[in-house]
């Protein structure tokens, strides 16, 4: 820092311009003084910030967002607690949710036209209400009973042709049902048929492996016959 340099007194002069030219130095070096320690307090505000930039950026920011939360949460609390001079306040983690009282009749103020008392929107008046009415025709309203006439008959043809096709569709159900009985009836008794006939064949073929027991005795005896007749018509020759 620069210390501003002191004026020069003169050697001699009058006493009170002495003490003039004191007291200006001395408020001189006061002003330096203070000028000094401001930029002194300056420099360590600056180092302070460049090092929270170069190191504790996160401890910054993490206050900011800790403030930022608390002023929400501070403005959530103030909400919530004028919400709730008015209705029911409901919260469920950050959702709250609101309903309000005498919500019908909120709804009924905020419907009526402006400049019309409370009592006309809430639909009690008779002869203001009456008066909002247009008169109604009765060529409409013959209009409006022919057609839902109309409309009813066309629904009655449309209930007698769904009830016929219903019962369309109930007997052929039934006719395919009575066809699968009657196909598994009729499978069940060739089954049946054809497991006897497979015992009685496999009764058959044990009959026939008992009657060709006999059989290989036989045969043996017609290899001795034919080697004996072998042998007497070599020795006719």
């Amino acid at each position: 820092m620069e210390v501003p340099a002191l004026r020069p007194t003169a050697a001699a002069g009058p006493p009170a311009a002495a003490a003039a030219a004191a007291a200006a130095e001395e408020e001189e070096e006061e002003e330096g003084r203070g000028r000094e320690a401001a930029g002194r307090r300056r420099d360590e505000r600056s180092l302070e910030a460049l090092s929270l930039a170069a190191g504790g950026g996160g401890g910054a920011a993490a206050a900011a967002a800790a403030a930022g939360r608390q002023l929400a949460e501070g403005r959530r609390a103030t909400l919530a607690s004028a919400l709730e001079l008015e209705g029911t306040v409901l919260r469920e983690g950050r959702l709250t949710q609101f309903v309000a009282n005498n919500l019908e009749r909120r709804i009924r103020l905020s419907g009526a036209p402006r400049g019309e008392p409370p009592a006309a929107a809430g639909g009690g008046g008779g002869g203001g209400g009456g008066s909002s009415i247009p008169a109604i025709d009765p060529g409409a309203l013959q209009d409006v009973v022919a057609l839902a006439g109309q409309v009813a008959a066309q629904v009655d043809e449309l209930l007698r042709n769904v009830h016929c096709g219903l019962q369309a569709l109930t007997a052929l159900s039934v006719g395919c049902i009575q066809t699968y009985r009657d196909g598994v009836e009729s499978l069940g008794e060739a089954a049946d048929l054809s497991i006897r006939a497979m015992y009685a064949l496999v009764a058959r073929c044990e009959e026939l492996d008992r009657a060709m027991q006999p059989v290989p005795a036989l045969a043996k005896r017609i290899r001795d016959m034919k080697g004996t007749l072998e042998r007497l018509e070599g020795l006719c020759k």
